[in-house]
């Protein structure tokens, strides 16, 4: 492991010390497949702490130590609380039976209750720096196993080597507690990895995460292990979505970040006349690149748009209140995919109703506000973090659910989380 000295960072209480475990240990946890139980347990963890430490203050408790919850955060709790309420509505909807309420009713507090309980931890006396070097420790993981892993198709190694038992547990699929090698396009025949992710594109998501958070390493030499394994972790998956994120979300976050500057605000306004003047080329040069997106992949583009017709008219037609409230098989056009998957809004509204997407499209657009603002600051360095990763969200709502891949992501949130505990204090 890379040596630095005068900057080593040590965790120095039980949350730091826990939640660096869990990232610095991501591809050993990975290998025993306990990455989905850790990741669905340490919100709850982290919460616990949080209860302790609020109750345990008092009148006498330092001003700087007392544990305040900002607007954001409440929002994002409630948002998630109706999701539940959402949920079992849905299901009495349709009289599904009491075990399937309980069954989903574990699945939210796995998946959905995780979007809120990460950034609560931001309350927590947990600094970002441990997360960043953490984020950067995996990236030089990933730059040491990659070698080997690329080379096993041609040693003709399986393309899983196991399921770990841990799967007794219960989760989505074997996917989650697998240990893949390599793994080949169903659409395209090219060979893809995935690492310790369920599916390609889910490794492109954590790779974007982990970018803009190792992007804020003050030692160069991590700082570029972490940039540059999350890059390795975009290319490999060969997600579209993941290649074209990681170029435009530092360059909205350094652009919608810098609004408040006067040199911004006139170049803008000079690049906005230019785009007016070249609207006509600019329209078909998005087109061509539209399509070409499209096509790199055109039958996963083909299914995926599929299923978001079909969510979305079942919706409309059959549940617009509160949903269908569990997903269901697919048709043959689909690839019998599961209706109210690939999508996170088409799944909010087939699965938990216009409730269940208005309970997400709150949160999301109140903490776009509220980090914009604060990252205007140019002492909010958290909060231009916590603006990327909403952004970064959003722009996957529309290529997976959210929900099921939080267990990996989540270090996004905590940091986003500390990012809305910030105060904006404009010069």
């Amino acid at each position: 492991m890379l040596k630095t000295k005068k900057d080593d960072l040590i965790p120095v209480n039980v949350p730091e010390k826990i939640v660096w475990w869990a990232i610095v240990n991501t591809y050993y946890i990975w290998v025993v497949g306990g990455l989905y139980i850790v990741g669905a347990l340490l919100g709850w963890v982290l919460l616990l702490f949080l209860l302790i430490k609020i109750l345990a203050q008092t009148q006498d408790t330092p001003e700087e130590e007392k544990i305040t919850i900002s607007w954001s955060l409440w929002i994002w709790v409630a948002g998630m609380l109706v999701m539940e309420v959402a949920l079992i509505a849905g299901h009495l909807d349709y009289n599904l039976p009491t075990g399937l309420i309980i069954k989903s009713s574990i699945g939210w507090a796995k998946g959905w209750a995780a979007l809120a309980l990460y950034p609560l931890a931001g309350c927590l006396n947990i600094r970002p720096q441990i997360i960043y070097r953490a984020v950067c420790i995996v990236g030089l993981h990933t730059l040491l196993i990659i070698p080997f892993l690329l080379l096993t198709p041609l040693l003709h190694l399986p393309q899983v080597l196991y399921v770990s038992p841990l799967k007794a547990v219960g989760g989505p699929g074997n996917e989650f507690f697998d240990v893949p090698l390599y793994e080949v396009d169903g659409s395209t025949g090219d060979l893809r990895w995935r690492l310790f992710t369920p599916w390609g594109p889910a490794l492109g998501f954590v790779g974007n995460v982990n970018f803009m958070l190792a992007l804020q390493e003050k030692n160069k030499k991590w700082r570029w292990l972490g940039l540059v394994g999350s890059v390795v972790m975009c290319l490999v998956c060969k997600s579209r979505l993941a290649q074209v994120c990681i170029i435009i979300i530092p360059l909205l976050t350094k652009a919608l970040s810098s609004l408040s500057r006067p040199k911004i605000l006139i170049g803008l306004g000079f690049a906005s006349y230019l785009a007016g003047i070249l609207s006509p080329s600019i329209i078909v040069a998005f087109e061509n690149f539209w399509e070409g997106f499209k096509g790199a992949r055109a039958g996963s583009t083909r299914v995926r748009m599929a299923l978001k017709e079909i969510a979305v008219y079942r919706w409309k037609t059959e549940a617009p209140m509160w949903g269908h409230g569990v997903v269901e098989e697919g048709p043959h056009i689909v690839e019998y995919m599961p209706i109210g998957s690939h999508h996170s809004w088409a799944g909010l509204l087939f699965v938990k109703g216009i409730v269940g997407f208005m309970a997400l499209a709150i949160p999301l657009a109140f903490s776009f506000v509220d980090l914009l603002i604060k990252s205007m600051d140019s002492r909010r360095e958290t909060a231009k973090v916590g603006l990327s990763i909403v952004m970064i969200l959003f722009l996957y709502t529309f290529g997976e659910n959210l929900e099921i891949l939080v267990y990996l992501y989540w270090q996004g949130l905590l940091v986003m989380g500390i990012g809305f505990q910030e105060k904006p204090i404009f010069k």
